[in-house]
């Protein structure tokens, strides 16, 4: 690994603070954006959801559809054996035999009833499933509108700000790469602990930015002389003079619009 060149203090903290515009430019892309991302994201999931519950309920219907052809089926055969035993009734012999076959008749025609109940009871199941069908193939459909609209929303923005986004995130980069280590990762640590990710702020009023806590004079001195790093005692920030604030934003908003 390539080492980092020496700096001087103030080089570390314009360095630090180019960064910390840059990142903060990415944070304003990516509010812009808002909630549309999880938006997207939960209809994507709510539509796969219901998805899943029609497959649950077409597949129950088509279950229901062979069973009604089975018992159909089962119908045909009992007629079939219905007529076979009638055909027999003209050749008994005994009332044995007579009373043998109407029993057998009555079996078949018990069958037949039997049949015909689960038929209706099938088709009562299916119209309530249809109707269940229908109400979620609408909803999704809804959903899908909706998505439709949240994502040409979310594009729309994306396109207009990818090509920045991306330029941010080389120049993020390349800031990085001059800055030391330890720097890095007590700038991250920062800024991943305070709310607006402002990890290094200036003295504006006589407190740190964002702020109501006064700085002593002394202390505000230190910081103007940009010869050591100066953290804020109540947020923790990195603490750089108005003046060299300025200065930085003046410079990276020109490579911004660039």
């Amino acid at each position: 690994m390539a080492k980092k060149k020496e700096t001087t203090v103030e080089q570390k903290l314009r360095a630090l603070y180019d960064l910390q515009l840059i990142d903060t430019r990415v944070d304003e892309i990516r509010n812009v954006r808002g909630e549309l991302p999880l938006e997207v994201e939960d209809l994507e999931n709510e539509i796969a959801g219901l998805e899943t519950r029609l497959k649950k309920f077409t597949d129950e219907v088509a279950d229901f559809d062979l069973q009604i052809k089975s018992k159909k089926n089962d119908i045909e055969v009992a007629k079939e054996e219905h007529k076979k035993y009638a055909a027999r009734l003209d050749k008994v012999r005994n009332n044995r035999e007579y009373n043998s076959i109407t029993k057998e008749q009555e079996y078949q025609e018990l069958e037949i009833q039997l049949a015909e109940k689960k038929i209706k009871e099938f088709q009562l199941k299916i119209e309530q499933k249809n109707e269940t069908v229908s109400e979620l193939s609408n909803k999704i459909d809804d959903r899908k509108k909706h998505l439709k609209g949240k994502k040409d929303e979310l594009d729309a923005i994306l396109s207009e700000t990818a090509k920045e986004e991306e330029m941010l995130a080389k120049k993020s980069a390349e800031f990085e790469k001059n800055i030391e280590d330890h720097l890095i990762a007590a700038y991250k640590r920062i800024r991943s602990n305070v709310k607006n990710g402002l990890a290094i702020v200036p003295v504006e009023r006589g407190a740190s930015g964002g702020s109501f806590f006064t700085i002593p004079p002394q202390t505000q001195m230190e910081i103007a002389s940009r010869q050591k790093i100066i953290t804020d005692e109540h947020s923790g920030r990195i603490l750089i003079d108005a003046e060299m604030a300025a200065e930085e934003k003046d410079k990276m908003f020109a490579l911004f619009n660039a």
